[in-house]
């Protein structure tokens, strides 16, 4: 499964989702300046990115269920 590249690019969208979540926790936790200005904006982009994240899993799944 890890030589299929739909499941790479599945992977790689997850860790994106990952890591925007990440920052935008660690900037929420901290405050401050950063969180103010880029707190709302990176929760949108998780948002995004997660949204894109999950129409490719179900993608993977549906052309998976065929073989």
């Amino acid at each position: 499964m890890a030589d299929d590249p739909l499941f790479i690019v599945v992977a790689l969208a997850c860790l994106l989702v990952a890591g925007i979540l990440i920052v935008g926790i660690g900037g929420f936790g901290r405050g401050g300046a950063f969180n103010h200005k880029y707190g709302n904006k990176l929760m949108q982009w998780r948002i995004g990115a997660q949204f894109v994240a999950v129409l490719l899993i179900l993608l993977f799944v549906a052309l998976r269920q065929g073989s």
